[in-house]
């Protein structure tokens, strides 16, 4: 029986883009919206480009920093610029060769549930960016990320994230709310990325509302401190586990 992996197509556009093909961009398909370009020179972003939400975020790491969901790794070379120690995590082959050769100085290769290995000191600051808290991917998958995430963080630790309302990709014209209150919670969508005419395996991501995300952290025992919001309904949140 032969079994075929889905093509790395993220890695692959980010090989491209960091290969020298400045036009090399990935069609972005998801099951509640139209698809979309994304263009792989916004995973290799200066500090600059950032958008408000991830400059902040990163003023806000302390201490020893997991980037998870790294993808060309912006943020860990930002920090390690300013002195971090910084590992840098994606599932991506190819986002971990890209960041090993931009420089980056630990890279790792897996999802935000794998546990921490026997060899390694837990993380004063876990960072999630690009609407980050998606990686968990369903509503389950956040709570089981946040009773995990205690299992990396040293005492006194943080997770530093972001995500979104996405209510309004489900707005009529006059602003009415059309729901399947029936349905799965609206901030579970389905994504798959193409590249170069391939298409990767498709994969959930979690899109959660920011009182949602409190009842969530408060069930597993952190505080959740709101550190911004931009016009797109993207948030910053601070968890700090309690006890």
């Amino acid at each position: 029986m032969t079994t075929t992996t889905a093509p790395d197509v993220l890695g692959q556009a980010l090989l491209a883009y960091h290969r020298g093909d400045a036009d090399a961009s990935l069609i972005v398909h998801c099951n509640v919206a139209d698809d979309e370009p994304l263009p792989a020179a916004y995973f290799f972003r200066t500090l600059l480009q950032m958008p408000e939400l991830e400059r902040l975020a990163l003023d806000e790491c302390r201490g020893r920093v997991l980037d998870l969901g790294a993808g060309a790794g912006c943020h860990s070379l930002e920090l390690q610029n300013r002195g971090f120690e910084v590992k840098a995590v994606d599932e991506s082959g190819g986002a971990a060769q890209v960041m090993a050769e931009r420089g980056v100085r630990t890279v790792a290769r897996h999802d935000v549930f794998d546990p921490l290995p026997a060899t390694e000191r837990p993380y004063d600051t876990i960072l999630l960016l690009m609407n980050g808290l998606g990686l968990t991917g369903t509503l389950e998958g956040l709570d089981r990320f946040l009773a995990h995430a205690r299992t990396l963080l040293a005492p006194g630790g943080q997770i530093l994230a972001t995500s979104s309302d996405v209510r309004y990709l489900y707005e009529d014209e006059d602003g009415a709310l059309l729901l399947n209150l029936n349905g799965p919670y609206y901030g579970e969508v389905a994504y798959s990325l193409s590249y170069a005419g391939k298409t990767g395996a498709s994969f959930p991501w979690l899109f959660v509302d920011a009182a949602l995300l409190n009842d969530a952290a408060e069930t597993a025992g952190y505080s959740a401190d709101f550190l911004g919001e931009d016009d797109d309904e993207q948030y910053l949140v601070r968890l700090t586990p309690l006890g």
